[in-house]
């Protein structure tokens, strides 16, 4: 069984970026905390775009967000997050207005971007860890920015970001077969709209419910075969 080690160091280097960013955080004036919020939902809006853009296949793109949000409004995904999110919230006695919407909205971009599920792969076939330790730099300062602007949940955003990286790991290790990297473009693109909704959330154009995308992000692989066998016939 294959050690999902560049998983574990990318958890770990959130956990520290963290950990900087809600000290420096601190010293920080709400006009200035402010200016910082704005910054991460541009980046995030650009990002969004840059990822979705990539698609070959946009009807592809198109059936599996809206199958997928429709399973997740039918499961309340979103509701169910935010509950768990609450609870531990409650548990840690902590007393930030922002928890769940940091932890909920850091684990989104750190683990829906293709370099998660590239670099995951990549480690879960070859062993190779170089994008996972690459991706785990970038998400260590881009939790400073996080963090000193949404506190705690970006720190404990870590263990569902180690628990799914992990799986994916494990399941490209054991799947290598149906993993084509045209699928990993279009699983990209998925993740790409769904971080343009993150954006938008973080400058509270609207509210869009995020979490409940996520079903796209696996519905798009029986998809994209399902069209694949179809034009080949």
């Amino acid at each position: 069984m294959i050690l999902p080690l560049g998983s574990i160091v990318n958890a770990l280097s959130v956990i520290i970026g963290s950990i900087i960013g809600i000290y420096f955080g601190s010293f920080l004036s709400e006009k200035i905390r402010k200016a910082v919020f704005q910054i991460i939902g541009l980046f995030t809006l650009a990002l969004g775009m840059q990822m979705s853009l990539k698609t070959n296949q946009f009807l592809i793109l198109l059936v599996s967000l809206i199958t997928g949000t429709i399973i997740g409004e039918i499961l309340s995904i979103e509701k169910g997050i935010e509950s768990l999110s609450n609870k531990l919230k409650i548990k840690l006695q902590s007393e930030n207005k922002l928890f769940s919407e940091g932890l909920i909205t850091a684990f989104l971009l750190y683990c829906v971007g293709s370099m998660t599920f590239v670099g995951s792969i990549e480690e879960g076939i070859h062993q190779d860890r170089t994008l996972m330790y690459t991706k785990s730099l970038m998400d260590g300062i881009t939790s400073i920015l996080l963090a000193s602007s949404f506190g705690t949940g970006v720190l404990f955003s870590a263990i569902p970001l180690l628990i799914f990286q992990s799986a994916l790991t494990l399941g490209a290790h054991y799947f290598e077969s149906y993993l084509h990297p045209e699928l990993i473009t279009e699983i990209s693109a998925v993740g790409g709209v769904i971080i343009i909704g993150i954006g938008l959330n973080i400058l509270e154009i609207t509210k869009i419910k995020v979490s409940n995308m996520l079903p796209a992000l696996l519905l798009i692989i029986p998809i994209y075969h399902l069209i694949y066998l179809v034009q080949i016939y």
